[in-house]
């Protein structure tokens, strides 16, 4: 049963995944023409394409995105407890359960984000890859508040440290 349920749990965070990704990167105007952009973008327009005649979106809320996001949220919780064998649970639980999840999917997503373009960042710099461009336009919204507070330190750009180290006190806040 542990087996069926890492399965599901894992197939689900990985749609969901997928979705926010989508929806980060429409918030963080990124490049659409990027070949791992346009890759996820055929990934979810089979959901998304007819949610949008249905629910248009809001300025530059993509509400088919968020809708998904938080249903796929609401299943991955209550198939996790379902499976559990703790039965359903009450409706105000499930949906402080599914925001703290979605909130802990997005703040992992930007820790890994920004590790992964620091880590480029030192390897291949000044250097083009359509994975850093991707990097590049979801991190740069995150580390421009921290730069302006910390300048850099004999050239080394100390901001990726300082937002991964926000997150994870963000992240044990949650937990």
């Amino acid at each position: 049963m542990a087996a069926l349920l890492y399965l599901i749990d894992t197939l689900l965070s990985l749609a969901q995944l997928c979705f926010l990704l989508r929806l980060l990167l429409q918030w963080a105007r990124a490049d659409f023409r990027n070949p791992l952009s346009r890759a996820l973008v055929q990934l979810t327009s089979p959901v998304l394409v007819p949610l949008r005649r249905v629910l248009p979106a809001i300025g530059r809320l993509d509400t088919a995105s968020v809708v998904v996001v938080i249903a796929l949220g609401l299943l991955r919780v209550s198939m996790g407890t379902l499976l559990s064998g703790l039965g359903f649970p009450p409706l105000l639980l499930l949906l402080e359960l599914a925001t703290f999840q979605i909130l802990r999917l997005i703040l992992w997503t930007y820790f890994f984000a920004i590790a992964m373009y620091a880590v480029l960042s030192f390897i291949a710099p000044g250097s083009y890859s359509p994975a850093q461009a991707l990097l590049t336009s979801l991190c740069e919204p995150v580390l421009r508040p921290f730069r302006r507070l910390i300048p850099p330190l004999a050239n080394l750009d100390l901001s990726p440290l300082w937002a991964g180290i926000l997150i994870q006190a963000l992240l044990i806040l949650i937990h």
